[in-house]
């Protein structure tokens, strides 16, 4: 099955809605304005203009209309494995991560799928790269993707974290055993369906991945790609990295709550003096039950809390 997007003026719009009105079935997805059935092609419209043909007679029917405004992404933009010319628009399970590279909170990882059917719907939910979208706006949009598709998502809270870090354990094998397990997770949801591919935002190389990897019982094997940049070339990365972050905000709040104060996201001086408050008003257990006890901003924090003891 293939698909064929076309980015229409609504005069255009309108010639395409009078020539499958016959086929006309109702779809009440968010963002559609008209829906038709061939018996080899689905014709969506969006309210956006994009017109999506779909099925085994997609690139005939979009042939009526003009050239497809879809684009591959470039590979140049991204490192990693090669993705095949269409991979935007196949069915995708997705993983990322975020909270690694903050002092306070959690590490969360999250799995999505996206049928090729709902990429159309998932961009018209307004998913795209997260780093393009601000905190405030993900809490809006996460609670509706985790309603309309298959995902999992893990929280590695900080008590837990700093006990299995002291251990000898890297982030990159945290991070490779959330992925797995998320991903085994979704596709259990799943059940008999199974993804064209996987793909996870690489954040190590393939072989280190899979050592990380290497006691695990039940490891994902099949079809499992990994790029840099992921979250641009599929919206089910896209998607897994705003509820990620979702969850990491929620966790946010929390300790935000626990510590009556507002706690800082990232690992910068700012986060060292909210630490050191934190230090004096609460103790040293407390600090470290709600941040990563490695990074340096513990001591940089404590050399602060001495200055003013003393």
């Amino acid at each position: 099955m293939s698909n064929e997007v076309l980015l229409m003026k609504p005069n255009e719009i309108e010639k395409v809605k009078s020539h499958y009105m016959k086929f006309k079935i109702e779809r009440s997805a968010p963002g559609v304005v008209f829906a038709a059935k061939l018996v080899d092609t689905a014709i969506t419209i969006y309210k956006s203009g994009k017109v999506m043909f779909q099925g085994n007679g997609a690139t005939r029917e979009a042939s009526l209309w003009g050239t497809s405004s879809t684009k591959s992404l470039s590979t140049s933009v991204a490192k990693g494995d090669m993705l095949p010319a269409n991979f935007s628009s196949l069915s995708v399970l997705g993983s990322d991560e975020t909270g690694t590279g903050d002092y306070f909170g959690p590490i969360t990882v999250a799995a999505c799928y996206v049928h090729a059917d709902q990429v159309e719907l998932v961009k018209e939910l307004g998913v795209k790269d997260s780093k393009m979208l601000t905190d405030d706006v993900m809490r809006k949009m996460a609670p509706d993707l985790m309603a309309t598709l298959t995902h999992s998502v893990l929280v590695l809270k900080n008590e837990k974290y700093n006990d299995i870090q002291s251990r000898g354990w890297s982030q990159g094998k945290i991070k490779a055993l959330m992925h797995n397990q998320a991903l085994k997770h979704v596709l259990k949801k799943m059940e008999k369906e199974k993804p064209a591919y996987i793909l996870i935002d690489q954040f190590a190389e393939r072989s280190i991945y899979y050592n990380h990897l290497k006691m695990e019982k039940e490891i994902i094997h099949e079809n499992v790609l990994f790029s840099t940049k992921a979250e641009q070339l599929h919206v089910a990365v896209a998607a897994a990295s705003i509820i990620a972050r979702y969850a990491f905000l929620k966790e946010m709040d929390r300790l935000t709550e626990i510590a009556n104060t507002t706690i800082p996201k990232g690992a910068s001086a700012k986060v060292d003096e909210i630490a050191a408050k934190i230090y004096l008003k609460h103790g040293e257990e407390f600090l470290k039950s709600i941040t990563k006890w490695h990074f340096a901003n513990t001591r940089k924090a404590i050399k602060i809390v001495n200055k003013r003891r003393f």
